[in-house]
């Protein structure tokens, strides 16, 4: 049951992207402003058909922590459930997205009409300028720019390994960090199949305000969104101890000389 209700999800999220980018491509023809509309109603829709489908609800925590007007949203990233959930819950935000999406046929033009901030990984310093640029310019009128500050996806209780990018957009912008805390990985791990039900938790945290010295303001950036999100991971696993992502999680948490709570892994010793 659990590879069929995957099955179905994988196959209705693929299928009405493409289906829903070719049926709009008329909207690219309208100012920005307009036809970004497009891109909240297909996030709620993949949402909605994780919930009827794959039995994933989502539950949102800290709303009252968003600020009004432009700022920076530094998500952890555990799958790509993050990429289309956070978008319903800013105003008008743009994502920070490696430069080669902007290649792919149909989805690379939506990220370019509706000024969404390609990166050149290979070019560091050029990217560096590039990206604080747009970024600039996305803050100046009023937008939320979403990044991942590990930069790729990362399994659920891995060491977290935070990016520079982040860092130098607070020091250039100057300009609020919001971070946003999550346990997806849990029910939707990166490279797998399975969609695992239960109830994914994003939980959006004070923000952190401009003008604190940069290496002051990474460890306070990482601590509190890693400190949460493994908070997240203790809640889900007390709350659905069947999950079989566990057992790998609590092998990572062991590494790190921490313990998930009501898991045990087996000492090599023993065996």
């Amino acid at each position: 049951m659990l590879a069929l209700r995957s099955l179905l999800f994988n196959a209705a999220f693929y299928v009405s992207t493409l289906v829903l980018m070719v049926v709009w491509l008329p909207v690219l023809l309208l100012p920005r402003r307009w036809s970004w509309h497009v891109v909240p109603f297909w996030a709620r829709l993949n949402i909605s058909a994780l919930r009827w489908i794959a039995g994933i609800e989502l539950e949102v925590r800290g709303r009252e922590n968003i600020p009004e007007g432009g700022f920076i949203v530094a998500a952890k990233h555990q799958s790509a459930l993050e990429t289309f959930a956070l978008v319903p819950l800013f105003r008008d935000p743009t994502f920070i997205l490696k430069r080669e999406l902007r290649y792919i046929p149909i989805f690379g033009w939506y990220t370019s009409r509706l000024k969404q901030i390609p990166v050149d990984r290979g070019k560091r310093s050029q990217a560096l300028t590039s990206m604080t640029k747009h970024a600039r310019e996305a803050i100046d009128e009023g937008r939320q720019i979403l990044i991942f500050p590990e930069g790729t996806r990362r399994p659920a209780g891995a060491e977290p390994k935070f990016k520079y990018g982040v860092v130098h957009l607070y020091k250039e912008l100057g300009c609020k960090v919001l971070p946003v805390a999550l346990n997806t990985g849990l029910f939707w791990p990166r490279r797998g199949f399975l969609r695992f039900p239960g109830k994914v938790v994003f939980e959006i945290l004070p923000p952190i305000e401009p003008g604190l010295p940069q290496s002051e303001f990474s460890e306070t950036l990482v601590r509190e969104i890693e400190t949460v999100s493994d908070r997240l991971i203790e809640e889900a696993a007390v709350a659905n101890p069947d999950l079989p992502v566990l057992d790998r999680v609590a092998e990572r948490w062991q590494e790190r000389g921490k313990i998930l709570p009501a898991r045990h892994v087996r000492d090599p010793a023993d065996s």
